[in-house]
């Protein structure tokens, strides 16, 4: 299943995480892509506010992750961007971070793509003039489930 939704701003980018962030209790992992500058900082910032997280949200860009309890939830925040072989997941210890009940959301996904398991969803942003095309994909029986209620 898949949904594309098209964000004219910053402020509806964080909206499209709000309302994502209604059914991630069913979702473990999810990969977000797109260009440097494309918003997958602010889709996460939205999604993490939604679901009651009132601190700052920072780009896990030079810390590669950063964690967050929410409601008694584990959710990790992983960046990517600066591995050079997928294999280094292992040293940041990323199978410690995929456990039960635990959410893990991963931008630059790609970067450790024969090492990270299938994600549930895999949230792919364009820039396209202005705007950003956001695409929904889900791998799971739990992306599909939050699709069709998010639809």
């Amino acid at each position: 299943m898949c949904v594309e939704i098209v964000v004219a701003t910053a402020q509806e980018m964080e909206e499209l995480g709000a309302r994502l962030a209604k059914g991630l209790s069913v979702v473990q992992l999810v990969y977000l892509r797109g260009a440097l500058g494309t918003g997958k900082t602010t889709l996460v910032r939205g999604l993490l506010h939604a679901m009651g997280h009132m601190g700052v949200v920072r780009s896990p860009t030079f810390t590669l992750v950063e964690g967050y309890v929410i409601n008694g939830r584990q959710i990790y925040h992983l960046d990517l961007y600066r591995l050079r072989y997928p294999e280094e997941l292992e040293f940041i210890g990323f199978r410690d971070y995929v456990k039960n009940n635990t959410l893990c959301l991963i931008e630059w996904a790609e970067r450790g793509a024969t090492v990270l398991p299938l994600p549930d969803l895999d949230v792919e942003i364009r820039k396209s003039g202005d705007q950003r095309i956001v695409r929904v994909i889900s791998h799971t029986e739990r992306g599909a489930k939050l699709l069709s209620d998010f639809a």
